[in-house]
């Protein structure tokens, strides 16, 4: 009961080929392909734009203050 053998496996691959059909098994995969390489594509677009998008330190106080709806607050440490 370890391992099966590959009678086991194309046997229960005939089972899904007749359940399914072949024609949306192949759409199946090509959905599954389309989602991979979609999610591959926006990790690797993620990775490089959040680098890009990061301004440096004194240009976020210069882009906050010209923005009339953001309060800009001060932290100050309790003596």
């Amino acid at each position: 009961m370890g391992s099966f053998s590959i009678w086991h496996w194309l046997i229960v691959l005939l089972i899904v080929v007749m359940v399914f059909g072949t024609k949306k098994l192949k759409n199946m995969g090509s959905d599954l392909g389309g989602a991979v390489k979609g999610f591959k594509d926006g990790m690797k677009d993620g990775s490089s734009s959040d680098t890009a998008a990061t301004p440096p330190a004194g240009q976020v106080a210069n882009s906050q203050a010209a923005d009339k709806t953001t309060i800009d607050v001060e932290a100050k440490q309790k003596s």
